[in-house]
């Protein structure tokens, strides 16, 4: 029982990254958030809105142990935040797990980030400025547990195909 787990800041590429990952290894992807969401039956918007982001979080930490905990070979796709709550990180490393961090530089981020501005609520009601601020604020918070990460592959002016090489070569 084979266990990918991505992780990266929002904008990162995770979900893009670990369907063609899927495709091209022939392992499932599962996306953590839509895990959680589906388990809920809420959007993870209205898990927060509903009971809090603690709350939120409890469901993460459980729903990221039982993927890991499920006997079938898995890609996981966490969410930005997952590594940095209920020692989240200390589960990254461990048998058959390999967890690889898709790193992106702030300008990286932003540039994809600023399309779909309005889908994020974190950040759907700052200027550029303050969303270049936020993302530089964030990284640096999180950076400590996306470290934790046994592997790390720059996203940064790659093409999908040359970053799904570069984790199967991780793999191999």
């Amino acid at each position: 029982m084979k266990k990918i787990i991505l992780l990266g800041y929002m904008g990162s590429g995770k979900s893009t990254i670990a369907n063609s990952l899927s495709n091209s290894i022939q392992i499932p992807f599962i996306d953590l958030d839509h895990y959680i969401e589906k388990k809920a039956d809420l959007s993870i918007k209205a898990i927060f809105d509903k009971h809090g982001e603690i709350y939120f979080r409890k469901l993460e930490h459980e729903a990221f142990i039982e993927l890991l905990n499920n006997t079938d070979d898995l890609i996981i796709g966490l969410g930005g935040g997952t590594p940095c709550y209920a020692n989240n990180h200390e589960l990254l490393i461990g048998d058959n797990r390999t967890s690889i961090y898709l790193k992106a530089s702030i300008d990286t981020l932003f540039n994809r980030l600023v399309l779909e501005k309005e889908k994020r609520p974190l950040i759907a009601s700052k200027t550029d400025e303050e969303m270049k601020e936020f993302i530089a604020m964030h990284l640096f918070e999180r950076s400590f547990y996306y470290n934790k990460a046994q592997y790390t592959v720059s996203v940064d002016n790659q093409s999908i195909e040359q970053i799904v090489n570069q984790i199967e070569e991780v793999l191999a």
